[in-house]
């Protein structure tokens, strides 16, 4: 079985595999459809991705179809076409018994702590595993990823008014917007790059988009309450505590190797101001973005500007780690 290893940074090889054997009770053999590329498979690329080490087989992003199911299984049949849920959690750590097992102690995500999907088949947990009749495989690719800006959308409990900004328009800004617009939540976004700031307006329903610092800081006489950092940027990270306004919530979406430091009196003291990060997702908010991207209430369909078949990843994927590249989001066609 064909599978592409990253054997270390920058170094993509074709491997074989065994054959996936015959899935056990409560598990699925499925087929790799699609994959989509994230800021986390950049990342381990160019060897800058935390909790990684080398090889590792990338892809955690996955549109499936389902091949055989083992004794037990009863919410997926052969031949249907799934999301995935890549976060394997223990299901009895502290976070866990507390429903929050995006944040298991002992969380293995696939392609990151474990081997992933960039390969022809694998057999997961078939509770994993979210079918779909009306959704393309591109769309299903793109649940997992909906799911981060989901979370961190629920982590920040907006309420009715208030007024966001999205720091970042890439593909995770993306999708913390997407669920803003989901709540009626009025956003601004801030993005060096003048075609995510078009982007936003144009597809997000950004209400506004700033190029720079400062520009945020002069044009808004009111700082927004709720201000969500999607950058993985240690300064953007830093600077992101002047632009949120008095009793406001700081959600950091992106993460770095490294520290952060705020000076301590203001704004965060002055301000009353509460910090919070946001990891992965929860299975019922992939439940609702299934429900939602069924229903016509979620779009992606502007997302994918780089349907990519997979004999060219190899040669391709450094492009993609250029922001000046222009692509939004890759996914790589395993059909």
């Amino acid at each position: 079985m064909r599978a592409i290893s990253l054997n270390q940074p920058g170094d993509f090889q074709w491997t074989n595999l065994p054959s996936a054997n015959n899935p056990e009770v409560g598990e699925a053999l499925v087929r790799i459809r699609t994959v989509g590329i994230c800021g986390t498979d950049l990342h381990a690329f160019k060897g800058r991705q935390p909790f990684f080490s080398y090889p590792r087989i990338l892809g955690h992003e996955l549109g499936v179809e389902v091949l055989k199911t083992g004794p037990g299984v009863s919410n997926v049949v052969p031949g249907d076409l799934c999301a995935v849920n890549p976060y394997m959690a223990c299901g009895q750590c502290i976070s866990c018994r507390a429903g929050k097992s995006n944040c298991c102690i002992s969380l293995k995500v696939l392609g990151v702590h474990t081997d992933g999907g960039m390969r022809e088949e694998m057999i997961l947990p078939a509770a994993h595993l979210y079918p779909s009749k009306l959704l393309s495989l591109e769309e299903l690719a793109l649940v997992e990823t909906l799911g981060i800006g989901c979370h961190a959308v629920n982590r920040s409990q907006p309420k009715a008014g208030e007024r966001a900004l999205v720091i970042g328009a890439g593909p995770i800004g993306c999708t913390v917007m997407e669920f803003l617009r989901l709540k009626g939540i009025r956003f601004e976004v801030l993005d060096l790059s003048s075609e995510r700031r078009s982007f936003s307006e144009k597809h997000m329903g950004a209400a506004a988009v700033h190029s720079t610092n400062e520009s945020v800081l002069d044009q808004t006489p009111e700082l927004p309450t709720l201000v969500f950092d999607c950058t993985g940027n240690k300064n953007s990270m830093q600077d992101a505590f002047s632009y949120v306004g008095a009793g406001g919530k700081l959600i950091f979406v992106g993460l770095f190797v490294g520290d952060v430091t705020f000076h301590d009196p203001d704004p965060f003291h002055r301000r009353e101001l509460t910090i919070l990060s946001s990891r992965n997702a929860l299975p019922e908010e992939h439940q609702f973005i299934l429900t939602e991207a069924e229903a016509g209430r979620i779009n992606t369909k502007h997302w994918v500007s780089d349907l990519c078949p997979v004999d060219q990843m190899t040669d391709r994927f450094a492009g993609w780690t250029d922001p000046s590249n222009g692509i939004l989001k890759a996914v790589v066609d395993w059909r």
